[in-house]
């Protein structure tokens, strides 16, 4: 017998969060040597019952996450510390945003949502696929590097620090953590 290619899903089916979670975790091609019978992978179902505890594990931690960092960042607020410390209230906003974000598509996932149309579409491109969690988490990573550095120069390098460090040079970094980490695709 011949070997066809055959793909997975043909273009008149609809998709929902679990075809793509099915899609990211088997081959994008699979090569089927029967004429007859279904294209579709065979998933067993203890992968498919980890893959749910695990995303509702998330959602959890998620759920967890962006509470206790919108109290830190309440926290700084109100105690006017946020204007004091710029780059940890920064970190915090940016661990806020990501967790947030991880929460959200990982609870989108579990709803397993039907992408037809416009409205799937860009559902899959901004919150299946992920892009809402980079952006911060990158930023997060940048900011992190900045604050390292900053401490380094201020402790290592404390009369270099006190000449030319500036309170306006360390504010400047801040939109740059949210903004540099955007040219990643």
């Amino acid at each position: 017998m011949e070997s066809e290619i055959t793909p997975m899903m043909d273009a008149s089916q609809s998709f929902t969060v679990e075809d793509l979670t099915e899609l990211m975790t088997t081959a994008p091609i699979e090569i089927d040597n029967q004429t007859t019978g279904s294209s579709r992978p065979m998933t067993s179902s203890s992968s498919r019952g980890a893959n749910y505890y695990f995303q509702c594990i998330v959602v959890i931690i998620g759920i967890v996450g962006t509470a206790t960092n919108g109290i830190i960042l309440y926290a700084l607020i109100a105690s006017k510390q946020h204007r004091k410390h710029v780059l940890i209230f920064n970190q915090n906003l940016l661990d806020f945003v990501s967790i947030f974000f991880l929460f959200t598509t990982n609870a989108v996932k579990l709803c397993n949502i039907s992408l037809n149309g416009t409205r799937g579409y860009w559902l899959c491109l901004t919150v299946l696929g992920e892009f809402l969690n980079w952006g911060p988490f990158l930023g997060s990573l940048i900011n992190l590097a900045v604050i390292t550095i900053e401490r380094y120069l201020k402790i290592v390098h404390h009369v270099w620090a006190k000449k030319h460090l500036r309170k306006w040079m360390i504010q400047l970094l801040v939109p740059f953590t949210w903004i540099c980490n955007r040219k990643q695709k």
